[in-house]
């Protein structure tokens, strides 16, 4: 199933079918403020699975929040990273933090870390607060080189291997910025859509 959105035109009931189908145990596509995720509620085990199947992989993922006063439940925020967060929030960056016993195993590194995100996307914090609920978020398979930013390829893609697609058009190919904040230092982990200079001159 496909869901249409308007990017620039809130609408909670459109959101609050998505959180319907994501507290049902289903998985779906979703906008954010870079490119397409794939998702299912953090809690959502069987969920999880399936993610993890359909990418054949079992990389750590990261989630998405509504309010940055959500995040110390899932990560250990600094001093220095609630700082950040204040500046970059919402925004396309993922920060990389100390994972705490509410994180899932499935969706922690190697060195128990998790990446959090608020997408400056009215319909990810919309989605969030309906559900009450972090969803995760990680990257489309993909059958080539190139990031899946059109809607309508992406349901050709995974055909019925997810209860929804949400579209909201044609998404910039870039993802986002990610950092990391597991120490006192920060370490840009991947160059993407968020600038950084505010590392950069740290």
């Amino acid at each position: 199933m496909r869901i249409q959105i308007d990017p620039m035109r809130p609408k909670p009931r459109t959101a609050q079918q998505v959180a319907e189908i994501l507290k049902d145990g289903g998985i779906v596509v979703y906008p954010t403020d870079t490119v397409y995720a794939l998702g299912c509620i953090v809690s959502n085990k069987h969920g999880l699975d399936r993610i993890s199947q359909i990418k054949a992989s079992v990389k750590p993922k990261s989630i998405i929040f509504a309010d940055i006063k959500d995040i110390s439940e899932y990560a250990k925020v600094s001093n220095e990273a609630y700082r950040l967060m204040r500046l970059l929030f919402p925004g396309p960056y993922t920060l990389i933090l100390p994972a705490t016993r509410h994180v899932p195993r499935l969706l922690q590194s190697k060195r128990k870390s998790i990446g959090v995100r608020i997408p400056d996307h009215w319909f990810c914090r919309e989605l969030v607060s309906q559900i009450g609920e972090p969803i995760i978020t990680t990257s489309i398979p993909l059958t080539d080189d190139q990031i899946h930013i059109d809607p309508i390829e992406i349901e050709v893609h995974l055909g019925n291997r997810v209860e929804a697609i949400v579209d909201s058009g044609i998404l910039p190919d870039i993802p986002s910025t990610v950092v990391s904040l597991e120490t006192d230092s920060p370490e840009i982990v991947r160059y993407g859509l968020g600038p950084t200079d505010i590392f950069e001159a740290a």
